[in-house]
């Protein structure tokens, strides 16, 4: 296109028009303004009406340019105030990050500074902790040979106390006696008519016992297994980790039921109580958690207890279902009620400075029994929180401790292997040595009829339960498929018709008949 002037203002027209009589060029919009208010040419003033207008048809691709640009000087001209623009809006950026970069120093150095506050007080809570622990230890107590102690808080409930003020427990009151004389009294008068129940795995069927399934339950960062229960009248098996995880686990389904997290440091005990869909669990990071289950499977946390100075070892329910007690590495045990999460009694042996390692009702509920770091068994009346017996000649911690239903034995585990106690005569009558020195035996656990025993350490090991005088059969010897050489913990099924293992990986391993072996013995 040829660009040309506008007659008018000497710009380039953006609506072009051309008059027929003088040839001259006119931006459309000014001509017509003309002629209405003129009636003339602007130019030659001669007259003039719109017929004598014609458009001038553009090309609308390439838009002319202005005056400024058409010439070299006025291109230079753009160029330097679009420079000018361009260093203003630099400049402005570069300000701006600058701003910026102070502010983000300013918060790193507030984050760093508080970061540094906040582990100062925790070191220092922790230190006073520490103190507070070992001054209500070393305070006067009674002369009796066994006193409740309060030295630990519930998370869900604090209490104001004066300075140096100890906390008081609410204690065993006669009713909750009355109820465990009672609870008691019903299970002494069952077992008298105790038989072996006609669903219980026999001797061949354990004989032929493989491993059924593996299941990878818990982290590969931080695997191992420390803890096994299991709720017989739902088939499920409750595992607890180093992970700091506990897992409920479907037998039956194979599928992971729910993953409880909340502890910080590796679970050390897990139970199930038989109502209420209730579940325990112990930790290294010195407290106790109450699980209730929901309709919808999941279990949400009732209570942090935070009544122990140190890992907790052990947890233990009372028959009654209504109690359990923690042991701890603390030297004390907390004896709770269930529903409320209260620590009724805390009970510390001022004759004994070594922690508990594992601890276990006796089927009838009115006698503990816990194994210390110092090797010694203790039995305790749990009506008086007195220290009645005490067995000695393991080596290293006891690791487990299990009584059997008839009443009469107890099985603990340590690191020279495991010992089987009279309890009617206070005396050991039988000894296993299992494995060579450095190899510890972890676990111990009676089937729940009281008919066989498992041991585990380096393998697996089922013995059918004899008596005081008649031998105890070693009926199978299992494996450790792990790798580990370490299998921590065992726990028979329902009617020993299945054996759940944990061991230093990550994996839950269940043993029992093949599926076309089982129901041939059904």
């Amino acid at each position: 296109d040829i660009l040309v002037l506008r007659a008018v203002s000497g710009e380039v027209p953006e609506d072009p028009v051309v008059s027929k009589k003088s040839g001259l060029l006119y931006e459309k919009r000014l001509i017509e303004r003309h002629i209405a208010d003129y009636g003339k040419c602007p130019v030659t003033g001669e007259a003039l009406t719109m017929e004598d207008i014609v458009p001038i048809k553009t090309g609308k691709n390439v838009k002319p340019r202005s005056l400024t640009a058409a010439s070299i000087p006025g291109m230079l001209g753009m160029f330097q105030n679009e420079w000018d623009a361009l260093m203003l809006s630099n400049f402005a950026l570069e300000q701006q990050l600058h701003t910026a970069r102070q502010e983000l120093s300013h918060a790193l150095y507030q984050h760093d500074a508080a970061c540094r506050v906040i582990a100062r007080l925790k070191k220092e809570r922790d230190e006073a902790r520490s103190l507070l622990a070992q001054a209500e230890r070393q305070a006067p107590l009674p002369a009796s040979a066994v006193t409740a102690v309060s030295n630990g808080k519930r998370a869900s409930e604090e209490e104001d106390m004066g300075p140096g003020a100890k906390r008081m427990r609410h204690g065993v009151s006669d009713s909750i006696i009355a109820e465990l004389t009672e609870c008691n009294a019903a299970l002494s008068q069952q077992r008298k008519k105790r038989q072996i129940p006609p669903t219980l795995a026999p001797i061949d069927a354990l004989e032929r016992y493989t491993q059924l399934s593996s299941h990878p339950l818990h982290k590969t960062n931080k695997p191992g297994i420390t803890s096994i229960d299991i709720n017989p009248s739902k088939d499920i098996v409750a595992t607890g980790g180093i992970d700091s995880n506990a897992v409920l686990f479907g037998r039956t389904s194979g599928e992971i039921l729910s993953t409880l997290s909340g502890h910080s440091k590796k679970v050390t005990s897990v139970k199930f109580v038989a109502h209420n869909d209730v579940f325990l669990s112990g930790s290294a990071d010195k407290t106790v958690r109450i699980w209730q289950g929901s309709e919808d499977g999941n279990y949400n946390c009732r209570h942090i207890l935070k009544d122990h100075t140190a890992e907790v070892q052990a947890v233990t329910v009372h028959a009654t279902n209504n109690y359990f007690v923690t042991a701890s590495l603390d030297a004390t045990w907390c004896f709770y009620d269930l529903s409320s999460g209260l620590c009724l009694t805390q009970v510390e042996d001022p004759t004994n400075s070594m922690g508990y390692t594992s601890a276990a009702f006796h089927p009838d509920g009115l006698i503990l029994g816990t194994g210390t770091i110092g090797s010694t068994v203790r039995i305790w009346d749990v009506k008086s929180r007195g220290n009645v017996a005490n067995f000695d000649g393991h080596t290293g911690a006891v690791t487990a401790i299990s009584f059997s239903e008839n009443g009469y034995f107890l099985a603990t585990a340590a690191h020279d292997g495991v010992k089987l106690w009279d309890l009617r005569k206070l005396k050991n009558f039988r000894s296993f040595e299992l494995y060579d020195q450095d190899t510890p035996t972890n676990s111990v656990d009676f089937d729940h009829s009281g008919s066989y025993l498992a041991m585990a350490g380096s393998d697996i090991r089922v013995y059918q339960v004899g008596s005081v005088k008649a031998e105890w059969n070693c009926i199978k010897t299992l494996p450790d498929l792990s790798g580990t050489g370490r299998a921590t913990c065992v726990k028979f099924g329902p009617d020993a018709r299945y054996l759940a293992v944990g061991s230093m990986d990550r994996n839950l391993r269940v043993f029992g008949l093949p599926e076309e072996d089982a129901s041939t013995e059904s």
